[in-house]
């Protein structure tokens, strides 16, 4: 039994000889050796990946990264009990292996120095700290098990968009989670009965230090001597050996996570998808070694929490498409491909249509492992970006392998005939440049021409406001406007082209340059102080894309301009609407550009009572027309997206319109009220309309 001790401690190897210490180093030196083996496979295939620089700014990355993990900001949003159980298991498990560590420390290095920091004050502030955190790690894992069997959310449904021929077994990943939980579990469990039948066998006064482990002791302290020593020695024993196997078995299961989701923060490009990268020498991504090793790392960091599925417009739509699928897809070729294979991993049977060559050099997994259907599913509306907590960059890897299909002609026909019609026209609608400012005709006043006569805005108008009959009244809507508030605006007419937003998305990378460089040209020989524009497609690339190509502009949307006319008290309106209105954020304006508050600014001032959908803002849905799907066939969806957005609205209750301010959402959720059969209930506008509505006869 324990003899009471006058200086609070403990000793390390309390009940155990010798020989049992060394063996329990000998196997602390294997589980090393197995963790830091499969630690380098990893290493080794981020390496056989394309080059990136991404160790710039590293001292910003790396704190960037520790307040995002350590805050586990991310990880919290959108998902209350997830986010919080994460942060418990977080911060207990930090706590937990620091303090491992520091026994490590105290115990075999700086006793040979006759140092000892475990006694005194040191040991029971240690004590308690420890204590404190043990019972918050398990709760956070308790709360975790609740989750996953019982709540069940949709995110954790593992079940994949594209069934391959209901061939795939995915039982691997379920059982990597249930060992991943469950081990964490059974270490804080055991490790509290060695605590409790080390305290009890002399119940020192000072352990109670130890809140948890001395009052378990106190329920112990009737055991018989024998009994206490033996089941302490036994549940030493088996906590040590389940610590050991935890480490041993990080590298090849969900575990990882730990670090490559950490790694991943680090080297996340807060840009990635609205800037996308040039492609490589090759046109997009053919080979698995074609994708770079921050992409490789990309799929190792997913923990299949199923966020980006559950957010994918494409999805809801009914497509093959998933993001988390198309992530976790990747990673398991590579691995197969690469040397790295995971422990338990999704499993593929012979009907599956899965690759069967493993050689990185045969397989094309833009049209083998992904295959063409799944991705011109994507509508590039950066959501699962945007709900992903550590930092994986879907969108650019979908782009890379879009290019290899262009490359490779597999698109559709409707999709090859709008890009022969921008290559040729320099607009989807394949119509004459001359007719491209066509829709001024009839305005009550002339509209410049900034190639000719300087002004303050150049208005970029884009494709649908010039060209689509449903839009082109809300264009001249918009001139109307600008015209009465006084501002100072003119056009490119025939020189403007399509910005090449979607071009570039949809994987035609020459013609988004062709396209980029003659609007650039034509930029150039105007005269403005800034860019103003109507399309949030045209924003982005203007924004985002064309500085890479030397072209940096000032840019604006017209909720912009509009709300800072209304706070300078230059725009007055006469009237107030009193409409109750719900506001569908643009993807590429709210999530892509993060401007949420102009839209809302300019219907606040025009008296229009906003009810929010509950996507709304940069977590807004997607209407399904971008990264090209407007323009291809759109028959695999089972569900419109607008169709679903315009019953989200509906769902609100008493809410007469539908406001936007993208022209493409006008078009398409115009069509969906249509297709719904809902126009006496809800009535689509633009924002423009409200303006023009509030201010009567169109003047300030």
């Amino acid at each position: 039994m324990l003899a009471q001790l006058d200086t609070p401690t403990r000793a390390i190897f309390h009940n155990l000889a010798p020989w049992m210490q060394v063996v329990f180093y000998i196997a602390g030196g294997l589980a090393c050796a197995v963790f830091a083996w499969g630690f380098w496979r990893r290493i080794r295939k981020y390496r056989r990946g394309r080059a990136e620089p991404r160790f710039d700014r590293l001292g910003a990355r790396l704190g960037r990264a520790c307040v995002t993990i350590l805050g586990n900001t991310t990880v919290r949003r959108g998902d209350a009990l997830g986010g919080w159980a994460h942060t418990l298991i977080l911060w207990g498990f930090l706590v937990l292996f620091i303090g491992t560590c520091i026994v490590a420390l105290d115990h075999d290095v700086l006793r040979w120095f006759g140092w000892k920091l475990l006694q005194g004050n040191f040991y029971l502030g240690f004590s308690a700290i420890l204590d404190v955190f043990g019972v918050l790690f398990l709760a956070g894992l308790l709360a975790m098990l609740v989750r996953r069997s019982v709540l069940r959310p949709k995110a954790l449904d593992y079940r994949r968009a594209d069934p391959h021929n209901e061939a795939c077994d995915r039982s691997g990943f379920a059982t990597d989670d249930a060992i991943f939980l469950w081990l964490l579990l059974l270490i804080g469990v055991t490790g509290y009965a060695v605590e409790a039948l080390r305290i009890a066998q002399g119940m020192p006064e000072f352990e109670r230090w130890s809140p948890v482990g001395y009052a378990l002791a106190h329920a112990a302290s009737g055991f018989s001597a024998t009994t206490k020593v033996d089941g302490h020695l036994w549940s030493w024993w088996i906590h040590g050996l389940l610590v050991l196997l935890f480490v041993a078995y990080v590298p090849f299961s969900k575990m990882m996570h730990i670090f490559t989701d950490a790694a991943n923060l680090v080297f996340h490009d807060a840009n990635a998808g609205r800037r996308l990268p040039a492609p490589p020498s090759t046109p997009g991504y053919r080979r698995i070694t074609d994708f770079t090793w921050k992409e490789l790392l990309d799929f190792d960091a997913c923990t299949k929490c199923g966020r980006c599925h559950v957010a994918c417009p494409a999805n809801a739509a009914g497509t093959t498409l998933s993001p988390r699928d198309l992530i976790l897809d990747l990673r398991t070729f590579a691995n197969t491909a690469l040397g790295t294979p995971e422990w338990l991993p999704q499993r593929f049977g012979t009907a599956s249509r899965w690759p069967t060559a493993t050689d990185p050099a045969a397989v094309d997994v833009a049209a083998d492992v992904i295959r063409p259907e799944t991705l011109w599913s994507c509508t590039t509306c950066l959501a699962c970006v945007e709900a992903c907590p550590v930092g994986i960059e879907h969108l650019t890897s979908i782009v890379q392998m879009r290019r290899n299909l262009v490359d490779q002609s597999l698109l559709d026909d409707n999709l090859q005939s709008a890009l022969r019609s921008l290559g040729d026209y320099g607009n989807s609608f394949g119509e004459s440049a001359k007719k491209r400012a066509r829709w001024t005709k009839g305005l009550p006043f002339p509209v410049k021409d900034a190639r000719k006569t300087a002004v303050e805005y150049l208005w970029f108008v884009g494709d649908f406001a010039s060209y689509d009959p449903r839009v082109q009244e809300l264009s001249r809507k918009v001139a109307t406007v600008l015209h009465g508030a006084g501002v100072d605006f003119g056009l490119l007419h025939d020189a403007e082209r399509n910005s090449g937003n979607d071009v570039r998305r949809v994987g035609e990378e020459g013609l988004f340059e062709m396209l980029a460089e003659e609007n650039i040209e034509a930029l150039r020989g105007a005269e403005f102080r800034a860019i103003v524009t109507t399309d949030p497609h045209s924003y982005n690339a203007l924004r985002n894309e064309y500085p890479a190509l030397g072209a940096q502009f000032p840019v604006q949307h017209y909720s912009e301009l509009l709300a800072e006319r209304i706070a300078a008290g230059s725009l007055h309106f006469p009237r107030r609407l009193g409409h109750r209105a719900t506001y569908h954020d643009p993807c590429y304006l709210a999530r892509y550009n993060r401007q949420v508050d102009a839209p809302r600014a300019v219907m606040r001032a025009v008296g229009v009572q906003l009810i929010e959908m509950p996507r709304c803002k940069t977590e807004t849905f997607c209407c399904g027309a971008g990264g090209g799907r407007i323009w291809m066939d759109t028959s695999n969806e089972q569900r419109r997206t607008s169709e679903q957005r315009i019953e989200e609205a509906l769902a609100l209750g008493d809410v007469r319109y539908f406001v936007t301010a993208c022209p493409k959402d006008y078009a398409m959720y115009t069509d969906a009220v249509n297709s719904l059969g809902c126009r006496d209930r809800l009535q689509v506008v633009d924002l423009i309309e409200l303006v023009g509505e509030a201010l009567e006869d169109g003047t300030a």
